[in-house]
């Protein structure tokens, strides 16, 4: 995808077989980053007791994140970060593998948050727990055992992050491409956004990319070639930057994890999401189908 295209050092996805070879490696750290999305009811705290990745610790999304924020999970500052990252024995130079239990969007998030404060190379377990197990992978259950604590020192990427008055600018002048996670009906404002006091619709020249039109039936993503043809449909092309949203920065971090499949760099994440956009006052919102691309 042009100039956006160069490719990282290690690929955004590892699959289940790659992740068994390289199991006993001793700079690997397995992450549960699972937590329920909208309509999502399950104890993700319970299921990591009964059914985990063999020595996976748990990387809770709301733990990692602003606890002084009304926001729900926005970033964390850089200390909380490294703090939350170290207890859970994340050095700077660990190798990272995220997985979540099946939802596929609480996995990229964690995925998103860690290059954001700076790890190289971390992944995403393609298709999370169900493909492992459905693979025969070898899984832990009861208490997790105590892990060893490790230095982990921040080197953000403030770049893959947008805040409120970027993307103001972004709408006036529309200069990048908004992909919208969400479900078509609250992009169109047809359908109630989940959180008290906040409007529906979208924002003004926004996309609309559900999360789930990038994952196949097992929730695992579709092959690059596909995820290309998905991107193109919503108007991804080779010369603009992208900036990925949804109800609250969840899970957008699947479209960014789609695009980096892709190869592609410089896009970013509204943190604030439409859970910042549709309860700040003056920001403007439009309803209907605008320029969606999947319906």
């Amino acid at each position: 995808m042009g100039p956006l295209s160069m490719h990282a050092s290690i690929h955004p996805l590892i699959s289940p077989a790659r992740l068994r070879d390289i199991l006993s490696a001793p700079d690997l750290v397995l992450l549960d980053a699972t937590m329920p999305l909208p309509g999502e009811t399950f104890d993700p705290e319970q299921r990591f007791v009964e059914a985990r990745l063999p020595g996976a610790r748990r990387f809770d999304i709301e733990q990692f994140s602003d606890p002084a924020s009304p926001l729900p999970h926005m970033i964390p500052t850089q200390a909380r970060f490294a703090t939350l990252a170290g207890a859970l024995g994340v050095s700077d130079a660990a190798h990272v593998v995220f997985y979540d239990q099946g939802n596929a969007a609480s996995a990229a998030r964690g995925w998103w948050l860690a290059r954001l404060f700076g790890l190289e190379r971390v992944q995403v377990l393609d298709g999370g727990l169900p493909a492992w197990q459905r693979a025969g992978g070898p899984v832990d259950a009861g208490a997790p055992q105590a892990v060893q604590a490790a230095a982990f020192r921040p080197t953000p990427r403030f770049r893959l992050v947008a805040g409120l008055g970027d993307m103001r600018d972004h709408v006036r002048h529309g200069d990048r491409l908004i992909l919208d996670a969400r479900a078509h009906g609250r992009f169109t404002g047809e359908v109630a956004e989940p959180r008290p006091g906040v409007v529906s619709g979208h924002m003004p020249g926004a996309r609309n990319l559900p999360f789930g039109t990038l994952l196949d039936d097992h929730r695992a993503f579709l092959p690059p070639e596909a995820l290309r043809a998905r991107f193109a449909e919503a108007g991804v092309t080779e010369d603009r930057r992208v900036i990925t949203s949804c109800g609250s920065g969840v899970s957008a971090a699947v479209l960014s994890l789609g695009l980096a499949i892709c190869g592609r760099t410089g896009d970013a994440l509204y943190d604030g999401s439409w859970a910042e956009w549709g309860s700040t006052p003056g920001a403007p919102v439009e309803t209907g189908p605008g320029r969606s691309a999947v319906s």
